[in-house]
């Protein structure tokens, strides 16, 4: 799990590294650390022998960091932040803590935000921090739980919950076609893309034995800014039936046709697989799974 011990640095050293690399000397580290200047030029000297790569280089009075240096105080200061929190929420809160979870846009907005009251009402222990992520990242190197990814079983060195398929329904603004709408008629109408799902369309058209039509249209990054092009008339959308819900309900949208199609893949929750589970995934997972089978 761990890489030998050699390479493993004493938390002294790395305070020291950081400290140098921040303030540029090894007098002003040793001030800021209540250390000796000596006792700061050895744990670098250490450090670098250990980790066989020179960290710094000495521009008059000044050490500045080398090209390696300044990739390594990166991870360095990860680390150890991460460290601390991990710490603190140990001795504060060992049965509860924070939850750092990535989450695409619009299965955080419109299905998990909604929601978020319930799990904080009954796990009032557990912190939820969201940031949201487009694509997939390597959990070795963001300094998340967990995530919330859409596509395939495929996340590498990740664990998978399957959530929820993700079901699409055809919308449009009240008059841009009729509530019910035949796919002859969706074909003659403007489209909206979405560029992760390139062949949205083609797939629903697909599904009423029709070719697709060779009409192009807007293309979207998000499924947001579409509702909300569609809604202004710009052309009929394919959006998860939690995004359209809303809208439908409000009567900003409407139908434009009754099939309920699937999409390209599922939504899922991954965490690292190398990593131990906190209580706070455990009890976001099973808050989570009762959710999904009451919906």
């Amino acid at each position: 799990m761990f890489a030998h011990r050699r390479f493993l640095p004493s938390i002294p050293a790395l305070l020291a590294f950081e400290s140098v690399a921040r303030l540029g000397s090894a007098t002003a580290a040793a001030q800021e650390l209540s250390q000796t200047q000596s006792a700061i030029s050895r744990q670098l000297k250490t450090l670098e022998t250990q980790i066989d790569a020179r960290l710094f280089t000495r521009e008059g009075r000044a050490l500045v960091l080398t090209p390696v240096g300044r990739d390594y105080v990166v991870h360095v200061r990860d680390v150890l932040m991460r460290l601390g929190s991990a710490s603190v929420a140990a001795g504060a809160n060992p049965m509860g803590g924070a939850l750092n979870l990535a989450i695409l846009p619009a299965f955080g907005m419109h299905w998990l935000a909604p929601r978020l009251a319930d799990f904080a009402a009954s796990h009032p222990e557990v912190t939820v921090n969201l940031s949201t992520r487009l694509a997939p990242f390597d959990f070795r190197t963001e300094a998340f739980d967990a995530a919330i990814h859409f596509g395939r079983k495929d996340w590498p060195g990740a664990r998978h919950m399957l959530l929820m398929p993700e079901n699409v329904v055809a919308v449009a603004a009240p008059g841009m076609a009729p509530e019910g709408a035949g796919a002859d008629l969706l074909g003659t109408l403007p489209l909206l893309h979405l560029d992760t799902r390139p062949r949205a369309w083609a797939r629903w058209f697909a599904r009423q034995n029709m070719p697709p039509p060779r009409n192009a249209g807007m293309v979207f990054d998000q499924f947001s800014t579409m509702a909300q092009a569609a809604i202004h008339g710009l052309g009929v959308a394919l959006l998860p039936d939690f995004v359209a819900r809303a809208h439908l309900q409000s009567g900003a949208l409407v139908r434009a046709a009754q099939d309920v199609g699937q999409s390209i893949g599922d939504y899922y929750l991954v965490w690292p697989a190398e990593r131990p589970d906190p209580p706070s995934l455990a009890s976001f997972r099973q808050w989570i799974s009762e959710h999904l089978s009451q919906d």
